[in-house]
């Protein structure tokens, strides 16, 4: 049943700072790289003779990051998004200012995104995305979809103007504009998060690491979630950096391609938005399930050898839609499914298979490419571990969702 219309639009007049707040920090924050690698990928390898197996381990870094991902979450719901977030927000802009200082050394490159991606981290949906859930309860789904969307918004408007800017001045520019934008959003997103409601030491005397994980390990919602979350994100290692590089080998030229990963944006921000309306109405086994399983029609269509604008336009669609709604999903089942008080310790953990996923995924996809120099055969089997995934989150059918009060 739809909710009751004063009591949702309510929600959105009383939590507007933090929901603005975690959407302008997530748009310039780690999870915009979805969009601006894939954007400087060709301009790298073109200028320092990387192959595209070389550039394809880039999302392979993830693995090294697995393991803190989880404590990220966990510190979060022990001191508040704040706190954990100030690290992200200064060194993100300062990597980026690293990459535009590059010489060609791959082993230079993989050392900056580490890095990267280790300062970073506390800038990501783990993070920001609990003050959203603390403050959403009728309206949780479009309020975790409009914070979500702030990289896609932010990524639809960076592919081509990013694209035009590194042509007239350089992929070296490029990277310090970015960095000037992520300093700037960094500095609101501190200005409008609101003060802690609880002080952090009393968060730490309300938790207990050996009672909390212990009752995340005894759920099966859990292993269900971190399953699907798996094998879906396998299709993620070309998402993440690989979309303009795999058009390009469909005959797409670099200007259809530049918008190609517009369009792909924009279909992450739709992604976002129907997942999060169909959320706060519909059962979440159903929505989840038609979510995650898009995009092993959009693997099919790009492992074919068709060169139709239209076909491969739908097919990125299909990819950004998926990629957009899955944040909503995992998200919004997590804070459904478990306490609020313990909500970026599970949120931690399912990105961390996530960020499996992407760091094989990224493996298997550069083995392929060494063998045959293409992205079909990937394609093939990422196509069927979606649908395992997406398949298997139909059995949360039989759970029951707990939902807390909201703290507005």
């Amino acid at each position: 049943m739809a909710p009751a219309t004063s009591a949702y639009l309510r929600e959105f007049r009383l939590g507007w700072r933090p929901l603005l707040a975690a959407t302008i920090g997530l748009s310039a924050g780690m999870a915009l790289n979805a969009y601006v690698t894939s954007i400087f990928g060709p301009y790298l390898i073109d200028a320092f003779g990387w192959s595209k197996s070389q550039f394809a381990l880039v999302g392979a870094i993830n693995l090294v990051t697995l393991l803190l991902i989880p404590l990220v979450g966990r510190l979060t719901d022990l001191y508040g998004v704040r706190l954990v977030a100030l690290p992200g927000i200064i060194g993100y802009p300062a990597s980026l200012l690293l990459l535009s200082s590059m010489s060609g050394d791959i082993g230079v490159f993989y050392a900056i995104v580490l890095f990267q991606a280790l300062a970073s981290m506390s800038t990501t949906t783990t993070v920001y995305s609990r003050v959203v859930a603390e403050q959403f309860s009728l309206a949780r789904g479009m309020a975790l979809a409009i914070c979500a969307c702030g990289p896609a918004v932010a990524g639809a408007l960076a592919s081509p103007l990013l694209t035009a800017y590194n042509e007239a001045f350089g992929w070296r520019a490029g990277y310090q504009v970015l960095a000037g934008f992520s300093i700037v959003m960094g500095l609101l997103t501190l200005a409008l998060l609101p003060r802690e409601k609880v002080a952090p030491a009393q968060r730490r005397q309300q938790r207990d690491a050996r009672r909390d994980y212990a009752g995340i390990a005894r759920s099966p919602v859990f292993w269900i979630v971190l399953a699907a979350a798996f094998l879906c994100s396998l299709p993620h290692a070309l998402a993440f950096s690989q979309v303009k590089v795999m058009l390009l080998e469909h005959g797409v030229n670099a200007t259809q391609a530049g918008y190609m990963v517009s369009v792909f944006a924009v279909g992450v921000l739709a992604g976002r938005f129907g997942a999060g309306v169909a959320l706060d109405r519909m059962p979440t086994y159903l929505v989840s399930a038609i979510v995650m399983g898009l995009p092993a029609i959009g693997l099919l269509v790009l492992a074919s050898d068709t060169t139709s604008l239209l076909a491969l336009g739908f097919a990125v669609v299909l990819l950004g839609l998926s990629f957009g709604g899955e944040a909503d999903v995992l998200a919004y089942a997590t804070a459904d499914y478990f306490p609020i008080g313990i909500y970026s310790s599970v949120f931690g953990l399912l990105t961390s298979a996530v960020g499996v996923a992407i760091g094989l995924g990224s493996l298997m996809l550069s083995f392929t490419l060494s063998l045959s120099d293409s992205f079909s055969l990937y394609m093939y089997i990422a196509a069927a571990t979606t649908f395992a995934g997406a398949a298997n989150l139909l059995r949360l059918r039989s759970h029951a969702p707990v939902r807390d009060e909201v703290t507005a």
